[in-house]
């Protein structure tokens, strides 16, 4: 199930649409027009390698955002107190 990048050449409107096997042809959810330019997009690849990287970039972001969390917790609550 592919999904395209259109832009319309009436409105200039840029949207993706999921292609499948009933899906009727594409129209502008903009202006309805079917005068569109599939775009170039780059592919999305995703394998073992790639899934564990995300994820280990995304426990890193999560990991910071506590730390500054607590800190901010903590200043405040001696700000406070004090």
């Amino acid at each position: 199930m592919p999904i395209y990048e259109y832009e319309c050449r009436g409105c200039h409107n840029q949207f993706e649409f999921l292609v499948l096997p009933t899906t009727p042809p594409a129209s502008c959810p903009a202006c309805k027009s079917t005068d569109l330019e599939k775009l170039l997009s780059l592919s999305s690849v995703s394998s073992d390698g790639t899934r564990q990287r995300s994820l280990g970039l995304a426990r890193e972001i999560s990991k910071k955002v506590q730390r500054d969390k607590a800190h901010a917790e903590h200043e405040a609550f001696h700000h406070h107190h004090h």
